[in-house]
């Protein structure tokens, strides 16, 4: 148990610290839709895709390794707290148009990169 700890602990800030890497560099208050946050969320889907599809077919990664990639980098990476502020302050400025493309594209594209993961692991 402690070595399962362990591995989400270490997958998890991997992907923290990617994610605030992407956040620093892609994020902008000027240009609208916090283009970090979203890439995170979906190259996130993409990834937790790739690797459970791939695990689920071909039988080859432990639940360790899983426990590492999907649970811990891909749950450290995406996140839904800092998606759900930044739709709160399009809400609270008034911005329904940034809002409703922010929302509908992060969960419609987040969902087909799962898709398209599971499909790229067959």
């Amino acid at each position: 148990m402690i070595k399962q700890i362990a591995l989400v602990f270490v997958g998890g800030g991997f992907g923290s610290i990617l994610r605030f890497l992407l956040g620093k560099y892609l994020n902008n208050s000027q240009n609208g839709i916090p283009y970090g946050t979203f890439a995170a969320n979906i190259i996130g889907s993409l990834l937790i895709g790739i690797i459970l599809g791939y695990a689920a077919k071909n039988d080859t990664l432990s639940t360790n390794q899983t426990l590492l990639l999907a649970t811990g980098f891909c749950g450290g990476f995406t996140t839904f707290s800092t998606f759900a502020y930044e739709n709160h302050i399009f809400l609270k400025s008034g911005d329904f148009m940034t809002f409703a493309l922010y929302t509908i594209g992060s969960f419609i594209i987040g969902f087909l990169a799962v898709f398209f993961g599971m499909y790229l692991a067959k």
